[in-house]
């Protein structure tokens, strides 16, 4: 076998695997024993996919086809285990040559170098050979053929690994044309004659075969025998298949007929005397003129399953449809997007719909810049695919890139031509092969955003999103049918969400479920459930058709620097990520975290969702949290995730300060790690924008703290996101901010802790309505508090316990504790707190009918608050100075409290408050008979109330608003 893999530092022991030929593994140059010929089976259909986890029915049917043994999978698994031991003896625990059998939740794989087995080795020659200069692409082919030992999988027969067999032969087969046809012309011609020969006639119908013998005859001074090749040829042709030989090859007789200089060998004298071109011109002999010039039709296939996307079908309509007009240039549309969006899906859809704007054909390429296989084509290899499409002979096509751009450009001048360069690399990549007039529309697809290439030729850049819902499920339904879909709406929504979006994703899972018909589609929506085996579910197979092989495409793109980052973010806790948190998670200044988030976003491995915020599509970020667990140590991961989980803590403190200046709300925090830097919002505007856009990340960053239990941040994110979450009313949130608070505080097992959580939890459940919940932990808080010997605390949960009660219908019990709270606050030096407690006292007292009391308390309260410059307090009680003054009658009055209180709430962003302000309005204008005005402030309470999920007050106005004449809702 050839040699594979490489050795270690300090002589590693080297191992290679073999599949072209029969299935050998070597250690050093030594065979290893692989076991019975099924046991070898075993391990090559995990070499296929190596690194690729394979599910065990997969393997089952890789190794026995359809009649499995009645014990197969207890056979499997004893395979597997005799592998195993086989392999442990090929490289020791160090060796960075090591493979191994592992086995995951959705199979079994095998990982290890693919560089240490032949069949991928293979490939990635072919590949680089592909987009090489002639010189290095014969030694590239060459070593490529060399790898094969005979035919692949040798004494192996199942379905499975015939069908791979047909296929890997055909590759051998396109690989010798292709090393044929650069090895004619580097003029190699005689030392092909005799392999030629043997495949010609193990191929007679093999026209492109039958060409090159022609021409390595033709060049060997055996012109009767190449037309003597092609008229067997062509009676082979009519006798097997009733048809004659196709245009090239039918060209090449005529050439040979002729004597034609042009298809001579490179370097050899003409028969006739013929001027050679000068470096940089274009050769005319040999080259169709424009009456015999080849109509070419290189579109790919119509996608099958292409649905949707009719906006972006009317830009390339808008962008590329008016090609053509006299003095213009050439119209240029670039699509970007991520791998798997479905970019040449929408381009060749496009250009199959547009093919009558083009009477002069199609010319299409892929030029594998971001190819699993191989290396991107370089130009001069793009241009002379478009050449021989145009019918220029293989001896016409100039060696020097001058000469060759020069004759490409000519051949299409003047001609109304659709070019579809598919899966551009870079700007360059496309530039150097755009026609030069403006008859041609350009078609580009690309991963990165080709920017360059608006700056340069105009380029019109149209950046392809995901699937929205309804595309998404139109295309499942396109594979599997609108019945199957009705059968089971609940998996349907549940593999759709876990697709997001992704052509690519939904395609795989639609063509695993068209091929287990009987299966139900929940089987599918399980295995996506599993956030760890999700991407090995989305594997059909195929590296096209496999959404991590894609990713890993991009991801290998990246820079070191930017490969950091992707891994990082991908591990960063919340949906998306802010310019300034970025920067503490790596660690970096903003200009250089910019630059590595602008390098992602060139090739949608992210996107900028708004203005310095960024986000990961669902599977990208997933495929980054592995190579995270790969490439990153967890040290460093560790570090990074601690960074900005320190930003978060300490911007949000900085916040909350500025919401709730209460001497209680003080806490200690350690300095923040070096690399982090904590933004100051400078006033209450910028600190509701802030929450606003990081409350998302904020109530992840304190779920990803209590799975590491770093308990002290849990509590501390708790305490910090409370009065945000508290003003925007956002009731679930800030019940499960305090659930996992509690649990924290429990774990640290301080008092005073543990009485903050209890009592905020109790608030937060009074406020959802849970009130028995609400008043078991002002219950439990109170016996924290009094175990500490924290009087504040203790007044602060009777004021949870009276609105608890208060909830209830209970406003003397309410009142009772609300007493208590004022003495105790007395005795304290808090006047901020010492007013919030007037204010409870005068709203009960108020509530009960004490109105001189409740107005002399909630005046009192007033004043301390506006001393203090308090706003939020201020609002409180105005609020409840409306509400007594409603209560007396005093109507004028009572709207003059409420409005004022309803506009501090609404500068104030305290959106739960607001909407009870909103609601009281209402009622006061239609006291004052006024029912318009009423029905106005009821219906923008019930908005709120239904963003809040606050469904009984919703339910309760909209009752108001039917009984209320002339109410419409």
């Amino acid at each position: 076998m050839a040699s594979l893999g490489a050795a270690g530092a300090g002589g590693a022991v080297m191992i290679g695997f073999g599949v072209l030929g029969e299935i050998q593994a070597y250690s050093d140059g030594v065979a290893v024993d692989l076991g019975p010929a099924r046991q070898r089976s075993v391990l090559a259909a995990l070499l296929v996919d190596i690194n690729r986890t394979v599910p065990v029915e997969g393997l089952v049917d890789r190794v026995w086809g359809v009649r499995p043994p009645q014990r197969g999978r207890p056979t499997l698994y004893s395979y597997l285990s005799r592998l195993r031991r086989a392999l442990d003896t090929m490289a020791d625990e160090a060796s960075a040559d090591r493979a191994s059998i592992v086995r995951r939740p959705a199979g079994y794989a095998l990982l290890a170098d693919p560089g240490v087995v032949d069949v991928r080795v293979f490939s990635d020659l072919v590949g680089q050979a592909r987009a090489a200069d002639d010189g290095r692409a014969a030694v590239l082919f060459e070593r490529a053929l060399g790898l094969w030992r005979g035919e692949p999988f040798a004494g192996v027969d199942t379905p499975w690994f015939n069908s791979l067999r047909d296929s890997l032969l055909g590759e051998r087969h396109a690989c010798r044309l292709d090393r044929n046809d650069v090895q004619l012309r580097r003029g190699h011609h005689a030392a092909l004659l005799t392999e030629l020969a043997a495949c010609h006639e193990a191929l007679p119908l093999d026209e492109r075969l039958a060409a090159q013998f022609m021409l390595a005859l033709y060049r060997s001074g055996r012109a009767a025998d190449a037309l003597r090749c092609f008229e067997r040829v062509r009676r082979a042709l009519a006798e097997e298949l009733g048809s004659d030989p196709g245009l090239e090859l039918g060209r090449l007789h005529q050439r040979v007929l002729a004597n034609d200089p042009a298809i001579g060998a490179p370097g050899a004298p003409a028969a006739t005397a013929v001027a050679a071109p000068a470096a940089g011109a274009v050769p005319t002999s040999g080259i169709p003129s424009s009456r015999d010039r080849a109509l070419p039709r290189q579109l790919p296939a119509t996608p099958a399953w292409f649905t949707g996307r009719q906006r972006e079908l009317a830009e390339l309509d808008k962008a590329l449809g008016q090609a053509g007009q006299p003095g213009g240039a050439v119209a240029v549309c670039a699509v970007s997007g991520s791998g798997g969006v479905g970019k040449t899906s929408l381009a060749v859809h496009w250009a199959h719909r547009n093919t009558d704007r083009f009477p002069d054909g199609q010319l299409y390429v892929d030029l594998r810049g971001f190819d699993p296989s191989g290396e991107p084509l370089a130009p001069a290899a793009v241009v002379r695919v478009f050449l021989d499409a145009l019918g220029v002979g293989s001896g016409s096509i100039p060696v020097d890139q001058e000469a060759l751009s020069g004759l490409y450009r000519s051949l299409v001048a003047e001609r109304r031509m659709l070019i579809v360069l598919d899966n551009a690399a870079d700007a360059a990549q496309v530039a150097a092969v755009l026609p030069g007039s403006a008859g041609c529309a350009v078609l580009v697809t690309s991963r990165r955003r080709l920017t360059g290439l608006a700056v340069t030729h105009g380029a019109y850049l149209l950046p392809l999103d995901v699937l929205t819902a309804s595309e998404s499920r139109d295309l499942l339904g396109r594979h599997l049918g609108e019945d199957r879909l009705a059968a089971d709406p609940e998996a349907v929504t549940a593999v759709l969400e876990h697709c997001a979006g992704l052509p690519l994703a939904i395609s795989v899972v639609g063509a695993r479920a068209a091929a287990r018909a009987g299966f139900p589609l929940a089987v599918f929506a399980e295995e996506l459930q599993d956030q760890s085996a999700r991407l090995d579910a989305l594997d059909a197979g195929d590296l096209s058709a496999n959404v991590r092989a894609v990713c890993l495409v991009s991801y290998r793109a990246l820079t070191d620097g930017a490969a950091e980052v992707f891994r990082l973010l991908g591990a960063a806790p919340g949906p998306e990520i802010g310019l300034a948190a970025a920067g503490s998670l790596l660690g970096r200044s903003p200009a250089a975290t910019r630059a590595a988030l602008r390098e992602l976003e060139t090739v949608h491995l992210v996107q900028q969702s708004a203005p310095y915020r960024y986000r990961m599509h669902d599977l990208i970020r997933l495929y980054a949290a592995e190579r995270a667990a790969v490439d990153q140590s967890e040290e460093s991961r560790e570090r990074a995730l601690r960074r900005v989980l320190d930003f978060y803590l300490h911007t949000a403190y900085a916040g909350a300060k500025v919401l709730t200046p209460l001497q209680h709300h003080h806490l200690e925090l350690e300095p923040p790690l070096d690399g982090v830097s904590p933004q100051t919002p400078a006033d209450q505007t910028a600190v509701m924008s802030w929450f606003r856009a990081e409350h998302a990340c904020l109530l992840a960053a304190q779920g990803f703290a209590g799975r590491q239990r770093w308990d002290v941040l849990v509590w501390q994110l708790a305490r910090v996101l409370d009065g945000f979450l508290w003003r925007q009313g956002r009731l679930h949130d800030h019940v499960a901010l305090w659930r996992t608070g509690l649990a924290a505080a429990e774990r640290l097992g301080e008092g005073t802790a543990r009485a903050w959580a209890h009592r905020r939890l109790a608030h937060a459940c009074a406020r959802s309505g849970n009130h028995d919940d609400a008043l078991h932990h002002a219950d439990s808080a109170l016996v924290a508090a009094e175990e500490a010997g924290d009087l504040s605390e203790q007044a602060r949960i009777h004021d949870v316990t009276a609105w608890s009660w208060a909830q209830r219908g209970d406003d003397r019990q309410a009142l009772t504790h609300v007493r208590h709270s004022l003495r105790l606050h007395r005795m304290g030096h808090d006047p901020l707190a010492q007013a919030n407690a007037l204010n409870a006292v005068g709203w009960y007292e108020a509530r009960i009918g004490d109105y001189r009391g409740a107005m002399a308390h909630c005046e009192e309260a007033l004043e301390i608050h506006r001393r203090h410059g308090f706003r939020d307090g201020e609002a409180c009680t105005l609020d409840s100075l409306g509400f007594i003054a409603h209560a007396a009658a005093r109507h004028d009055e009572a709207l003059a409290y409420y409005r004022r209180a309803r506009a501090l709430f609404h500068d104030l962003g305290n959106l739960y408050e607001e909407a009870n302000t909103l609601a009281n309005l209402g009622d006061v204008h239609l006291a004052l008979a006024q029912p318009d005005e009423a029905r106005h402030n009821w219906r923008q309470a019930v908005s709120l109330y239904d963003a809040q999920h606050r469904t009984e007050d919703a339910r309760r106005l909209q009752a108001k608003l039917s009984r209320t004449p002339g109410a419409s809702t």
